[in-house]
């Protein structure tokens, strides 16, 4: 890191009234919460498998009308 970015995160620090430790600390913890946990490519196999099934499936409104049934003893 060179002297001007540090000067910059420095004036940053001092604008949110932090120390340039905490600063940097939270923009870490930005950028990993900012970034995929799961590699994309990984992601896009999985739902490319997954939607390549066919499962039963019901209209939304009878299913939950079929679990309310359930929750008040209903068969």
């Amino acid at each position: 890191m060179d002297e001007r970015e540090l000067r910059d995160i420095r004036r940053r620090a001092e604008r949110e009234h932090l120390t340039v430790a905490e600063w940097v600390r939270r923009a870490i913890h930005e950028a990993a919460r900012q970034a995929p946990a799961v590699d994309p490519d990984r992601k896009l196999r999985v739902v490319r498998a997954a939607v390549k099934h066919a499962f039963p499936t019901a209209d939304l409104g009878a299913m939950l009308e079929e679990i309310e049934r359930g929750y008040g003893g209903e068969t």
